[in-house]
């Protein structure tokens, strides 16, 4: 079990550090299996409640075998304008075959393919302008790299919403590394 809180026995989705940049870190992440949801949300306030109920049903045994499954960190959050998803990432030890088919048919099990990750990482509680400013502190920074990155800017989250310091969230973006 990957944790990054001595005091957290929440799993965390496994990467490997490549590269430290002064503000943001090159990762390298491997394969994953996600628990997902499409929706039409187009910001952070929209998607959060209705999406996270959904996929917490799944994991909290609203499935076809009433299992219950461990809540993993971070959530995952693709805003943009033609669709957006939240994701929980399910705990290592699964299998595809493994996970239950879920009672809920907007939750999909998918597979996240590797993939090479910036990360710029910023605490306190997550809002549409703050996962916008640190999406273009991130671009700009990568820009000033010569890193090429590729697809939408995503937002992670690591804490619950009860966790009043130390909070840790991150905007991503899949970037070209070789």
């Amino acid at each position: 079990m990957a944790t990054n809180d001595a005091h957290s026995q929440t799993e965390h989705q496994a990467y490997t550090l490549l590269h430290k940049f002064p503000g943001f870190e090159v990762r390298y992440y491997p394969e994953a299996l996600l628990a997902r949801v499409y929706t039409n949300a187009r910001s952070y306030r929209e998607m959060t409640s209705p999406a996270f109920n959904a996929l917490a049903g799944y994991i909290f045994g609203g499935n076809d075998q009433n299992m219950k499954i461990a809540m993993t960190a971070p959530v995952h959050i693709d805003l943009h304008d033609t669709g957006s998803s939240m994701s929980f990432v399910m705990p290592a030890q699964y299998e595809l075959e493994d996970l239950p088919e879920p009672s809920n048919r907007a939750v999909r099990i998918e597979k996240a393919e590797p993939a090479y990750i910036a990360a710029i990482t910023f605490g306190g509680y997550a809002n549409d302008e703050k996962i916008l400013e640190h999406s273009e502190k991130l671009r700009k920074m990568l820009e000033q790299n010569n890193i090429q990155y590729t697809g939408n800017f995503r937002f992670l989250g690591y804490n619950s919403p009860y966790k009043f310091w130390n909070r840790r969230n991150e905007v991503v973006v899949n970037i070209i590394w070789e």
